[in-house]
């Protein structure tokens, strides 16, 4: 053993929580950026592209710490006893925000939309309610 030197200690359950969150809410970003904007092309909604890229920049930030949260909170809470529970609710709950800020953001229904019926994109899976 070297003079000195202390154990190891265990991983950090507060990292854990943040490392999902982080992870699990930039994805949900980058899914939903994506999405949004393609249905914003898709149905002519928006000025430019450039003016839409520029609103989708800034909401990237705010979509990825709104869905980064609930991560942190279900690991600090339901994740101390049921691990598995934790993890199946924070996905479900990934699921439904990405769909909802999608439907929500993507698909506005005060906007006219000539090109898509329902302002519903046509690659828009139609098992999937919009």
């Amino acid at each position: 053993m070297i003079m000195g030197a202390e154990p190891s200690s265990p991983p950090n359950r507060r990292f854990r929580g943040t490392g999902f969150g982080v992870l699990f809410g930039g994805l949900t970003a980058v899914v939903s950026i994506a999405a949004i904007g393609r249905a914003w092309a898709a149905c002519d909604i928006g000025s430019s592209a450039a003016a839409n890229g520029m609103t989708l920049l800034f909401f990237a930030p705010l979509i990825w710490i709104a869905a980064a949260v609930p991560w942190m909170i279900l690991d600090g809470t339901l994740g101390r006893r049921h691990r598995r529970t934790a993890l199946t609710a924070g996905l479900i709950f990934t699921l439904w925000f990405t769909w909802f800020l999608v439907t929500w953001l993507g698909m506005p229904d005060s906007y006219p939309a000539p090109s898509c019926p329902g302002n519903v994109p046509p690659w828009w899976p139609s098992f999937i309610p919009a």
